[in-house]
């Protein structure tokens, strides 16, 4: 690393990302200076994190907890903000590096916002790449921003690409854990509860990507995000299941070799190859012991019971603003599960309900992405029973 302090934004900094780039930052203080930290509207721990790492400025996306913020900082020097335009204007900073973590569409205007300024943006927001995919793309190449992937899927991808043409790759290989349920019946799916869902067997993360996993559409996604990430073709992408969590993605080339990215199951591996890059950075993490694990297996994914995946290849193929739509819709279908207003098989059902019966033309601009994700979570809001 640089002895000289890089600046740091941190898009949804008190969420899981979050906290694991800043554990990051926090024993390398001496590299960083941090720019922004936003958050939803935990303004407690917020406030804490600014206070510690003596950030320029605050902001909450719920604008009704701004003067609770306000109040927290007060004297500190650090500015507060709060509201949907504060957060795109914190990420219009024009950090040396923007860590993109704030979970949902919530944060493709943000994300958007400093890929505007060039740079490096850290992505770990994978439903903004898969709504607004050609977009956003469009806007790395005008602006000269360098998009960096976290998500430990496409991270290891991007690892096992280098120094080797995307013209050379045979197939590029996701892993899935196959989530809480991967052992589950149709009948025990139909009755899975939210507490169920959030408890992955490998990974600590927030609520909705936790059921995103357990549904597999936490893969679907990212394999739409593949596609616009590595551009070798949709045919090339492949997913397999993979419980221990171990081999984190694969690239296969024309030759017959295969590299894997392997590592632990902790997100601090591929943002500190984030953080670091092109460089490599002493991460806290003890070193993988294979001897311990003992086995490592792999199959194929279930779409009978797990019918996400097929649903996010066919989105995929459609292209357009068929993705935006699989994503908004299962956001809201997603959020009533956790709410305990439909059960969990109804969730892959309601999204290919919506992507039936809504296929709006492709988005030309930001705006009319966010006006097919609107459209497609009002589609998606009428299927839900009256609470």
């Amino acid at each position: 690393m640089t002895h000289n302090p890089r600046t740091i934004s941190i898009l949804g900094a008190t969420g899981s990302i979050g906290s694991s780039t800043l554990d990051l930052v926090r024993r390398n203080l001496q590299d960083w200076r941090v720019c922004a930290l936003t958050a939803n509207g935990n303004v407690e721990a917020l406030a804490k994190l600014a206070r510690e790492f003596s950030a320029e400025i605050a902001v909450v996306a719920d604008e009704t907890c701004l003067p609770a913020l306000r109040e927290a900082l007060a004297g500190t020097g650090i500015e507060a903000a709060g509201g949907a335009s504060a957060l795109v204007e914190a990420a219009a900073r024009g950090a040396d590096m923007t860590i993109a973590a704030i979970v949902g569409c919530a944060g493709l205007a943000p994300t958007m916002a400093a890929i505007e300024q060039g740079g490096l943006i850290g992505l770990a927001n994978k439903e903004a790449l898969v709504s607004a995919g050609p977009i956003m793309t469009a806007a790395v190449a005008k602006h000269g921003a360098t998009l960096l992937p976290v998500d430990s899927e496409h991270n290891a991808i991007f690892q096992c690409l280098q120094g080797n043409k995307a013209s050379h790759v045979r197939a590029i290989t996701l892993t899935a854990s196959g989530g809480p349920f991967r052992e589950w019946s149709q009948a025990q799916l139909e009755a899975a509860t939210p507490a169920q869902a959030v408890k992955h067997p490998n990974w600590s993360m927030g609520a909705k990507i936790s059921v995103d996993s357990a549904t597999m559409f936490n893969k679907g996604l990212e394999l739409i995000e593949a596609h616009y990430l590595f551009p070798v073709g949709l045919d090339k992408l492949r997913i397999v299941v993979h419980p221990q969590s171990v081999v984190h993605s694969m690239v296969e080339y024309r030759d017959g070799s295969t590299l894997a990215q392997l590592g632990p199951s902790d997100m601090r591996v591929p943002i500190a190859s984030v953080l670091a890059w092109p460089e490599r950075m002493e991460a806290p993490c003890g070193p993988l012991d294979l001897a311990a694990i003992g086995e490592l297996t792999f199959r194929a994914p279930d779409e009978e019971r797990f019918p996400a995946t097929r649903l996010a290849r066919e989105a995929a193929q459609a292209g357009g603003a068929i993705p935006a739509v699989l994503n908004a819709a299962n956001e809201v279908a997603v959020d009533a599960f956790l709410r305990g207003h439909i059960g969990f098989t109804r969730i892959a059902a309601d999204v290919a309900h919506v992507l039936e019966s809504y296929a709006p033309p492709p988005p030309g601009s930001l705006d009319d992405v966010l006006a097919v994700d609107a459209e497609a979570r009002r589609r998606a809001q009428g299927l839900m029973p009256c609470t």
